[in-house]
C-alpha cells in the first residue's frame, strides 16, 4: 500500500476575528492525510514561543508525528490575520519573516522523503532563500513530487516556481492561479492551452485545476475529466482546497481513475467547507455523506 507522505512548508495560527486557529495549508494537508489514513509527516518549523507549544500541542491532539518540525529559539511562530469578511473569498495578511521561512536540511527529513510515496511542496513556504535551499535538495529524490501551487501575493517569484515545475510529477491550482500562470507563459487563460503548455516544457504526470464552488477538472496525456462539485451550505472556504488535495492524493495513490479521484476531492473539500476552520475532526464516513440525499 502507497501510504507514505511527507509535506512541506508553513504551520501558522490564522488570526481569525473570532480567535486563533492553527492552519497553513501544508500542515492541513499534512492533517486530512492522517484522518484518511495515510502515514503521514509535516517538515516544518516553530517557534520557542507560546504559540508555537499550543501548534505543537494541537498536532499531538490529532496523533500527527511531530519528529521533522524544528523549533527555531531566534524565530516567531508564524502568524496570519484572515479577512472573513467575504466566506467565498478570504482573504489573509502574512507575517514575515517567521520560523518556517529557515527549515533546515537535515538528514532526517532527507530519509524521510526518500522512503515517502510522495512529497508535497507549495510556493509560499519556500519564500525565503533558506527554505528554498532545503527544498530543492529534497526534491531531487525520484519520490511523486506534488506541487500545490498556493500562490499568495507578494510572495511567490515565477524564477522559483519555474525551476519548482522542474521538478514537479502533479500539479495543483486553483482558477485565479491558473490565469496568472497562463499570462507569466503568455498562453490563453483556459485549461487546454495552459495544461498543453506545461505538459509540453515540464515533467508532468498530471495537472489539476480547482474551481470552489463549480467543482474541478483534471488534465492528463491531453485528456480533460471534470466535476462539477457537491452543493453544501458553506460555513467558511478556510481549508477546503487543501481537504481536496488530500483526497486527490489518497485517491492518486490508490491508482483510482481521474474520475473517481476528482469525485472524492470533491466531496472531502465540500465536507470542509461545511466546517468551521481549516482541520475539523471527521471520519471517512462523514465524507460519503456529502452528495447523499
Amino acid at each position: 500500500m502507497r501510504d507514505q507522505v511527507v509535506v512541506f512548508g508553513e504551520m501558522l495560527w490564522d488570526c481569525l476575528p473570532t480567535g486563533a486557529v492553527a492552519g497553513g495549508a501544508p500542515m492541513n494537508v499534512a492533517l486530512n492525510l492522517h484522518q484518511l489514513g495515510l502515514n503521514s509527516q509535516l517538515i516544518s518549523a516553530v517557534g520557542a514561543d507560546e504559540d508555537g507549544a499550543k501548534l505543537l500541542g494541537f498536532l499531538r491532539d490529532f496523533g500527527l508525528p511531530l519528529d521533522l518540525i524544528q523549533i527555531k529559539e531566534d524565530q516567531e511562530t508564524s502568524k496570519v490575520l484572515v479577512d472573513t469578511s467575504d466566506p467565498e473569498n478570504i482573504k489573509y495578511s502574512i507575517i514575515s519573516p517567521v520560523a518556517w521561512d529557515f527549515i533546515q536540511w537535515s538528514e532526517e527529513n532527507d530519509k524521510a522523503v526518500e522512503d515517502a510515496d510522495a512529497f508535497v511542496f507549495g510556493s509560499l513556504g519556500v519564500r525565503n532563500p533558506e527554505s528554498l535551499k532545503t527544498l530543492i535538495k529534497l526534491l531531487h529524490h525520484p519520490t511523486l513530487r506534488i506541487f500545490d501551487a498556493n500562490l499568495r501575493p507578494p510572495f511567490y517569484d515565477f524564477e522559483v516556481i519555474e525551476t519548482l515545475l522542474g521538478f514537479t510529477d502533479v500539479l495543483k491550482i486553483n482558477e485565479d492561479e491558473l490565469e496568472i500562470f497562463a499570462d507569466y507563459f503568455g498562453t490563453e487563460p483556459t485549461v487546454s492551452s495552459l495544461c498543453a503548455y506545461l505538459d509540453q516544457h515540464f515533467p508532468m504526470e498530471i495537472i489539476c485545476i480547482t474551481q470552489g464552488a463549480k467543482g474541478a477538472l483534471i488534465y492528463q496525456k491531453g485528456e480533460i475529466f471534470s466535476h462539477s462539485g457537491y452543493k453544501v451550505t458553506v460555513q467558511d472556504s478556510i481549508g477546503a482546497g487543501d481537504a481536496f488535495l488530500s483526497g486527490f492524493i489518497k485517491t492518486y495513490l490508490e491508482e483510482k481513475s481521474p474520475n473517481e479521484i476528482l469525485d472524492f476531492a470533491c466531496k472531502i473539500g465540500g465536507f470542509v467547507a461545511t466546517q468551521k476552520g481549516g482541520t475539523p475532526k471527521y471520519s471517512e464516513a462523514d465524507i460519503h455523506r456529502i452528495g447523499v440525499v
